[in-house]
């Protein structure tokens, strides 16, 4: 197992910077606002060759019994159940606060190594920063600014040191772990993201609290599924435009398209307890136009009359008629039913965006569909394409080479999408068809 650093503390002393920079990454949301890291959100960092995963977590209150601080708390408790070794960060502009000395005190319970670590201590002495803090009994102080880098090597380095005393790191655990297929899973705030991962996972991973907005990270969770490798992506829920007021939630739409573009499949969960939206279609858009393999989840269908589900299908069909490549599955996040089924989707559609086309099948194909239904004329020429290879793939691109193409309309592309589709049985991927005329080696300008 690598060693495990939990960075752990009481709202807006800097978490998240110290997260970013540990992982050499952006991602973190961060902000000068408190309470931005809500469910506890894991990267990977390395010194040398010594690779470490760091758990970054929402601002801390051991005592919360309810609501989201309780449910932040939770998440917190489970990094620290996880962790090698924890990183306990105060402010040293603040100083010491009776916050800080209520995390003390369930730190020093729960077992782990504990490393106090004074921040924001750019600009000022280390007596003056640092005396304050001996009052917790937590042992010297590291007094470090993770915004400007100061402190931070060697706090890693002493905080790797403790780590690998407490747990040896074994060559294999060296090796990068598996990442599998990525999973983004997306959709409007509170139409079950969370608990479809929840009940994916098996635990309480990331947080399902029955109000919109809870999600503001991207969060990604390595998950095993029937011996096959996933990294499932937690999207916050994205909004419409003219109801983003926070930079928060700003920041939040951002990290979900980012997710939508990194992953290999998409997970788009909309909620049969409500009619499709035009965000919901916003998002099918932009799905689309990433290219990205698509399944479609229709949440909490357990309930609904026949006739209601009648309905739904109909919103579907008539809002959503642009994603006709996607497989729909209708199902119960909560109760886990129509998961299977989902998940073999995901699989097929991931299996179809990778698909290897070789040249000459490809061309075989192109050719039966040109004798079914030949291009319409444009003038006194019809368009003549010669053969067919792959461009890409993720999503697959079908490169079409001939004379006079610009003359192939939009309804003939469609025609040629759908015998592709049918031939190689890409399904659940957009398909992208490239075409390229040749030019005429023997066309003389006019003088």
């Amino acid at each position: 197992m690598k060693p495990v650093i939990a960075l752990v503390g009481r709202p807006n002393v800097g978490k998240s910077t110290l997260f970013n920079r540990l992982t050499r990454s952006r991602d973190a949301l961060v902000a000068d606002l408190p309470g931005l890291t809500r469910d506890r959100h894991y990267g990977e960092g390395r010194i040398g060759e010594l690779p470490f995963l760091v758990i970054d977590t929402g601002g801390f209150e051991p005592v919360a019994k309810e609501g989201i601080m309780h449910e932040m708390a939770k998440q917190t408790k489970q990094a620290v159940a996880e962790s090698d070794v924890v990183i306990f960060i105060v402010d040293g502009r603040q100083g010491l606060t009776p916050h800080d000395k209520t995390i003390t005190d369930f730190l020093r319970k729960s077992g782990r190594a504990v490393m106090l670590v004074v921040n924001k201590a750019e600009g000022m002495k280390y007596t003056s920063v640092a005396a304050d803090f001996y009052e917790l009994g937590l042992g010297d102080p590291y007094v470090i600014s993770a915004a400007h880098g100061d402190g931070v090597a060697d706090l890693v380095e002493e905080a790797l040191g403790l780590a690998i005393a407490q747990q040896p790191v074994s060559d294999e655990a060296l090796d990068e772990a598996p990442r599998g297929v990525k999973i983004a899973v997306v959709g409007r705030p509170n139409v079950g993201k969370s608990t479809l991962i929840n009940t994916l996972v098996g635990e309480e991973r990331v947080i399902a609290f029955d109000m919109p907005g809870t999600t503001r990270d991207a969060i990604e969770i390595p998950f095993e599924r029937e011996g096959k490798q996933y990294t499932l992506i937690d999207t916050a829920g994205i909004r419409r435009r003219g109801k983003v007021f926070e930079a928060i939630e700003k920041f939040s739409v951002v990290k979900t398209l980012q997710s939508i573009s990194e992953a290999n499949v998409v997970i788009l969960l909309l909620d049969a307890q409500q009619d499709i939206s035009e965000q919901d279609a916003h998002i099918a858009g932009f799905i689309l136009e990433s290219g990205r393999a698509l399944v479609v989840g229709i949440n909490k269908w357990d309930g609904l009359t026949s006739d209601r589900r009648d309905e739904i299908k109909m919103d579907i069909e008539r809002k959503l008629n642009f994603l006709g490549f996607a497989k729909l599955h209708f199902i119960s996040a909560l109760k886990g039913t129509g998961i299977g089924p989902l998940m073999k989707s995901v699989d097929a559609a991931y299996k179809a965006a990778m698909a290897n086309l070789s040249t000459p099948k490809l061309t075989r194909a192109l050719i039966e569909a040109v004798e079914h239904q030949q291009p319409r004329r444009r003038g006194a020429t019809r368009p003549k394409m010669r053969y067919a290879h792959q461009g890409g793939q993720n999503p697959p691109i079908i490169v079409i080479h001939g004379n006079a193409l610009e003359g192939i309309d939009a309804n003939y592309k469609r025609y040629l999408e759908k015998h592709f589709r049918e031939t190689f049985s890409l399904v659940g991927t957009p398909l992208r068809i490239e075409l390229r005329s040749s030019k005429n080696p023997f066309a003389t300008k006019e003088k």
